[in-house]
């Protein structure tokens, strides 16, 4: 299953997993970009069911924290370390 979920998300992975430099990883860091992505799609999810008949203006932040939030539990589940790393920008200079 993670394996399909990566070839379905390759164009966003394969950008974060290129290079060969080294980079700092820390577990802490994928545990809480996964907590961040929830709380993101859990308040797009709010906002959509909250602001509904409203102005079409209410999508913003739905598109926003939606697009973060997924973007946030992809990397999080199935991202490399290096991808985790990246995000973080704790790559080794």
């Amino acid at each position: 299953m993670k394996q399909q979920l990566r070839k379905l998300f390759a164009f966003i992975l394969t950008p974060l997993e290129a290079g060969n430099e080294p980079y700092a990883y820390k577990s802490s860091h994928r545990t809480v970009l996964i907590i961040m992505g929830s709380m993101f799609t859990a308040l797009a999810g709010l906002v959509l069911y909250f602001a509904q008949g409203e102005e079409a203006g209410y999508f913003i932040p739905v598109i926003v924290f939606g697009v973060l939030g997924i973007l946030s539990l992809v990397i999080g589940a199935v991202g490399s370390d290096r991808a985790v790393s990246k995000i973080w920008g704790s790559g080794k200079r």
